[in-house]
């Protein structure tokens, strides 16, 4: 296994923790943060695939993305007391995560032919809609909307990879190059508490 196969691999299964977490704190059964858990995880990616029209989608090719899913959401049920107090590790894993899928989305869309721009979107949308479709579930705004620097950060990397690539730089350094710069900027955002400038009423 390369290294990006088990960061995609950990990442998916950072996402499915995630979104099973976020049910948990609903209150929602088992079926309900099952449900939640793997559209955290599988979402993302399956919307990029049905607008690539990659079919079927990746998830479904195989059983490994399914297995993953499935034990990451059983373990956060059997493990929930220890689980919550990892939320620096599950940080890195998300934050490795969506850089992951953010280079897969880009590259998939590049390889179907399509412009840089529309690959940054598509990859994108790899990263971030899971935790879109987790947080309107949960009844909650998307946390990308109003919180943490997010989908920022994966523009940034995926800018910074489509840049690399432009010059043909090697794939590997260019992958990791990315991971790296997303890791960055979200630990930044979360130290310095950065965000986006919000639009106030100008009475408030």
């Amino acid at each position: 296994m390369d290294l990006m196969s088990f960061a995609d691999y950990a990442g998916t299964g950072a996402f499915a923790i995630s979104g099973t977490l976020s049910a948990s704190e609903k209150k929602l059964d088992l079926f309900g943060a099952t449900f939640i858990g793997f559209v955290t995880a599988v979402g993302g990616g399956t919307i990029r695939d049905l607008l690539l029209g990659n079919t079927p989608v990746t998830w479904i090719q195989g059983w490994h993305y399914f297995v993953i899913i499935l034990s990451a959401i059983a373990l956060t049920f059997i493990f929930y007391r220890y689980i919550i107090k990892l939320k620096q590790t599950l940080f890195l894993f998300d934050t490795i995560g969506i850089g992951v899928f953010t280079i897969i989305g880009m590259e998939k869309a590049l390889i179907f032919g399509l412009t840089p721009p529309i690959s940054l979107v598509m990859g994108l949308s790899s990263a971030v809609v899971g935790g879109v479709l987790r947080d309107t579930f949960c009844n909650d705004v998307p946390l990308i909307f109003h919180r943490e620097i997010y989908a920022t950060a994966c523009i940034v990397g995926g800018t910074i990879y489509l840049a690399l690539h432009y010059f043909e730089v090697e794939t590997h350094f260019s992958q990791i190059a990315t991971i790296l710069s997303i890791i960055l900027i979200r630990l930044l955002a979360i130290k310095f508490n950065l965000s986006l400038p919000k639009i106030t009423n100008a009475q408030e």
